[in-house]
């Protein structure tokens, strides 16, 4: 008597960011819009050079705890 147990089907993975919600997040510096990087797990916002974290699928829109993102040239 083996049952599969499976996650409930609104869960997301670790570092996931719910795709309906990143549409329609903005930076809040610029106001502009955000790249979700799945291996860092941080939106970017290319406009203001910063990587915002996201932590257990929660992303933390504070430019206080955003990362610098180092110059392209």
């Amino acid at each position: 008597m083996t049952q599969d147990i499976q996650p409930p089907k609104n869960t997301r993975s670790r570092g996931a960011v719910d795709t309906k919600m990143l549409e329609l997040l903005v930076c809040p510096l610029t106001y502009g819009p955000l790249k979700f990087d799945p291996a860092k797990e941080e939106l970017i916002s290319e406009r203001a050079n910063l990587a915002y974290p996201v932590r257990d699928g929660i992303p933390i829109m504070l430019v206080s705890e955003a990362r610098q993102l180092p110059d392209e040239d």
